[in-house]
């Protein structure tokens, strides 16, 4: 089972970074409106289901955790320049380096989204992270490699960092899964701090999303619906 998720979390950055020739470059329409969907499902599956199922357990400083994945997600921005929710900003003075730069940010980013899916834990909690996952990385690879063909990066050189990238979330995950088999620790506080530590990422990613999606911090009715539709998406899978 984890390989059939590993091998979709892997095709899913895959195939969005591919994505990106079939638009224009200068076309950004397509990508704010996976970006306000994204958002909002992101948002709606971690109060709907990570939330109520991280406070559940009486694990001490769980708040405090919470704080913390979302502070650590804001220094990754310092280095990603928030491509996590889909800023391509680009600045010359800084373009050799970036690329280097933006994959290390991301792959950390990536890397502790997957620590959390550890076998022996609810499947459908595992199931609903993945998806949340999924939904977000398709933007982040549209973004990811844009910005690669835009810093001069050929597409074999492009896709090869995109691969990298998208071995990340797996890796975090065969990571928790190897101190479930090989260490004496008791996984599940572990599960529940790290679901923690994810859980404040999210937040930090969707709520950027959902603020910066239009300039100003206006949305149209087009963009309205869309958040509205991933709300409901996101209510549909909490049920399930």
């Amino acid at each position: 089972m984890n390989f059939l998720v590993y091998l979709v979390l892997i095709l899913t950055v895959l195939g969005s970074g591919s994505l990106v020739f079939l638009f224009k470059q200068d076309d950004q329409r397509v990508l704010k409106f996976l970006l306000a969907f994204s958002g909002a499902f992101l948002i709606g599956i971690t109060f709907l289901k990570l939330v109520p199922e991280v406070f559940s357990k009486p694990a001490m400083f769980t708040g405090l955790f919470v704080l913390l994945g979302f502070l650590l997600q804001l220094m990754l921005e310092l280095i990603t320049e928030g491509a996590e929710h889909g800023h391509r900003h680009a600045h010359a003075e800084n373009e050799k380096a970036s690329p280097f730069l933006l994959l290390i940010g991301l792959s950390i980013h990536s890397f502790l989204e997957g620590m959390p899916i550890v076998h022996g834990f609810d499947i459908k909690l595992q199931h609903t992270l993945v998806i949340g996952i999924v939904v977000h990385n398709i933007p982040i690879s549209l973004t990811l490699m844009s910005l690669y063909l835009h810093y001069g990066c050929s597409r074999i050189k492009a896709f090869l960092f995109l691969l990298i990238f998208a071995m990340m979330t797996p890796l975090g995950s065969l990571f928790s899964n190897l101190l479930d088999t090989s260490l004496a620790i008791s996984l599940d506080t572990y599960f529940n701090y790290i679901l923690a530590v994810v859980i404040g990422i999210f937040l930090h990613v969707s709520t950027s999303i959902l603020f910066e999606t239009e300039e100003n911090h206006r949305y149209n009715l087009q963009k309205f619906i869309t958040v509205i539709i991933g709300l409901g998406v996101a209510f549909g899978i909490s049920l399930l």
